[in-house]
């Protein structure tokens, strides 16, 4: 069983950074906690290779710098699972995020897996190793941690480092590593880890039924909530939940008295944001929204439109079935109406091995440049120059 090295101390903490500027990669993991804040709050950090394992006590060491300009050496690969919420926790610290990423839950669907997963899963499917769920409640904030607690941190990093190794090469025997650059990009984001408040709203179900006065109300309010809810560290949800932001929409109280007889809000959101929140609702009523932006996508598609989505569907589903796929990983319905109506540049078709694989044709059928037919009981995509030389 590898030792686990907890570093709780300066001393430790300087001499793991000279081990890890030795490796090429690292697997990490972190534990941490949000039910009662709105960012995450960091209480362990797991790194492991295949020879070493360490969990790191941020509690216990609140300067972090030193780790962490090891961590964003761009020379060292980190490797993750499911890396978002891990991510945002060094987005929140640095501003940004440690590069180079490789998240294995991303990279599965590559190797026959379903969209997004788990790491259990994988797990158990690659080293035959069911994982235990025992700590899967714990407040990571107490100290001290346990042995056990430990372990069942460390194990974590330490099977994420068997499952990469196997990973990277049945992807690098099908000659599909390098298809992953462009999503692991897209990690880089920083609207995954930090919501803008202008843009709180876009999040809401039943904006789309509102009216353009309740529209407006619904926007200025989750501005309000998100910038509220990032000053005081608090769960938006506390101050105030999604249904109850949609009915004082339709509602529209003018005064704190008004407000108070809103069914679902409480007396502690009256008292104290009462006065600012009827404010916000008046203002937000002499004000047109900002629109819905539905970029020209009907209300309801014509029998021509779900016809080409269904010509669309069955490419994805040869080329998928060529490279051993899960069709629903190149492609989804959404993808292809999203490339029909010509919604959205960032499209997953429009980028990346997906675009190699089938984004390129997709789009050329939709332009006219190519034709699909049948030949010999297959279908079969020709260049329309070439069809009309042959035809000639």
């Amino acid at each position: 069983m590898t030792t686990i090295q907890y570093i709780d101390t300066p001393e430790k903490l300087s001499a793991l950074c000279q081990q890890i500027l030795k490796e090429p990669w690292l697997a990490l993991d972190t534990e941490f906690l949000r039910e009662k804040t709105y960012f995450p709050k960091f209480c362990l950090l797991q790194i492991a290779t295949p020879e070493w394992v360490a969990c790191v006590d941020p509690i216990a060491l609140p300067d972090l710098s030193e780790l962490f300009d090891v961590l964003y050496n761009p020379s060292i690969v980190k490797v993750f699972h499911s890396s978002r919420q891990d991510l945002e926790i060094f987005y929140q610290l640095r501003g940004c995020i440690p590069e180079p990423i490789f998240d294995t839950q991303i990279a599965a669907p590559l190797l026959g897996f379903q969209d997004n997963p788990g790491y259990a899963m994988l797990v158990s499917s690659f080293l035959n190793i069911n994982l235990s769920k025992a700590h899967t409640r714990t407040d990571w904030t107490v100290r001290p941690l346990s042995e056990e607690q430990l372990r069942y941190a460390a194990d974590d990093v330490i099977y994420l480092c068997q499952v990469y190794m196997i990973m990277c090469e049945k992807l690098q025997e099908l000659g599909r590593l390098d298809w992953l650059k462009s999503d692991f990009e897209l990690l880089k984001d920083s609207e995954l880890y930090l919501v803008s408040p202008e843009k709180a709203w876009l999040k809401v179900k039943g904006k789309n039924k509102l009216t353009g006065r309740q529209l407006s109300i619904v926007q200025t309010l989750c501005e309000w909530r998100e910038r509220t809810a990032q000053i005081e560290d608090r769960p938006r949800s506390w101050l105030m939940r999604d249904d109850l932001l949609l009915e004082l929409a339709k509602l529209q109280p003018d005064s704190v008295n008004a407000l108070a007889k809103v069914r679902g809000i409480n007396e502690r959101t009256v008292n104290r944001y009462g006065k600012v929140l009827c404010q916000l609702i008046n203002e937000a009523r002499q004000r047109p929204p900002i629109p819905l932006n539905e970029k020209g996508r009907p209300a309801r598609k014509t029998q021509q439109q779900e016809a080409i989505l269904d010509i669309l569907t069955a490419l994805v589903r040869i080329r998928a079935d060529e490279n051993s796929l899960n069709p629903a990983i190149l492609a989804t319905r959404k993808d292809l109406e999203v490339l029909l109506f010509n919604e959205d540049d960032d499209c997953p078709l429009l980028h990346g091995w997906r675009f190699s694989m089938a984004g390129k044709e997709l789009v050329g059928l939709l332009k006219g440049d190519l034709l699909i037919g049948i030949e010999s009981d297959k279908l079969n995509i020709v260049n329309k120059t070439s069809f009309s030389d042959a035809a000639q």
